[in-house]
C-alpha cells in the first residue's frame, strides 16, 4: 500500500514536471532529485548500468541477468522510463530499452562514471547475461 502511494506520487511528480515545460530545446531538463531517487534502488541501478554497458537490453535479458521476475523488472523499467532515463522500442514480442540520449550531460556522466568505477557491482549479473550468448542467440532464449 505504501509502495503504491510512493509509486503514484513519483509518476505524478514526473508528469507535472513534463507538463510544466521541463523539456526544452530537445534536451531533457532532469530534476536531480528524481534522477537520484531512480538510482537509489538496487534493481533500477543495476538495470540502468547493465543497459549502459550493453547499449540496449530487453526485459528477458534483464530478468536473466538479475534473476528477478519479469513483472518486477518491468515495474522498475517503467519507473525509469517514466523519469525519462530510458527509451524503449518494440521489436516483435520484445521490448528493448536504452539510455535516453537526451539526458543532460551531468546525468550521462554520472551513469558512465558509476559504471566505470564499480565494475564488480555488475560482475554476477554480467556473467549471467553472458551465459545467454551473443545478441542473436539471446533473442532465441528470450521471452
Amino acid at each position: 500500500m505504501v509502495y503504491d502511494y510512493v509509486y503514484t506520487k513519483f509518476h505524478m511528480s514526473v508528469a507535472r514536471k513534463c507538463q510544466a515545460g521541463w523539456l526544452q530545446d530537445e534536451m531533457l531538463m532532469l530534476d536531480p532529485v528524481v534522477f537520484y531517487k531512480c538510482l537509489a534502488d538496487d534493481t533500477r541501478l543495476k538495470s540502468l548500468l547493465l543497459i549502459e554497458a550493453e547499449q540496449e537490453l530487453c526485459v528477458c535479458e534483464l530478468t536473466a541477468a538479475l534473476e528477478l521476475s519479469q513483472p518486477k523488472v518491468s515495474r522498475h523499467l517503467a519507473q525509469l522510463r517514466a523519469a525519462e532515463l530510458l527509451l524503449d522500442r518494440r521489436q516483435g514480442q520484445w521490448v528493448y530499452y536504452r539510455i535516453n540520449p537526451k539526458l543532460p550531460a551531468w546525468a550521462l556522466a554520472v551513469i558512465k562514471q558509476t559504471l566505470a568505477s564499480n565494475a564488480r557491482y555488475l560482475d554476477i549479473p554480467q556473467t549471467r547475461l553472458c551465459r545467454m550468448g551473443d545478441r542473436p542467440t539471446r533473442v532465441g532464449a528470450c521471452c
